[in-house]
């Protein structure tokens, strides 16, 4: 398996959607992290498949909710810089 390190503030991210999820309604924080950890298997099996970005990362939308996974794949390592809300319609750019 290739090796994953995830950044503290992806995790951060992550920590608030799951949290703001929940607000919204009991147990959809938890369906966002099942289909986050469904993301990472993915990214995790076949990084090279996803989308390129910005600045030599990659992207995984996740399907149900209005977020991105952001990585980079260095060939020894994946690192998520991010899981950002992104909606397919509009542009972002990272700093």
């Amino acid at each position: 398996m290739i090796p994953l390190e995830i950044y503290s503030e992806a995790y951060n991210e992550i920590e608030g959607a799951i949290r703001w999820y929940d607000e919204q309604s009991e147990g959809l924080g938890a369906q966002f992290e099942k289909e986050l950890d469904h993301a990472i298997a993915c990214i995790c099996e076949s990084p090279d498949t996803w989308p390129k970005f910005v600045s030599g990362t990659r992207r995984f939308f996740l399907h149900r909710f209005p977020f991105a996974v952001v990585y980079i794949y260095d060939g020894t390592i994946i690192r998520v810089f991010a899981v950002i809300v992104f909606r397919k319609d509009k542009k972002i750019s990272l700093q």
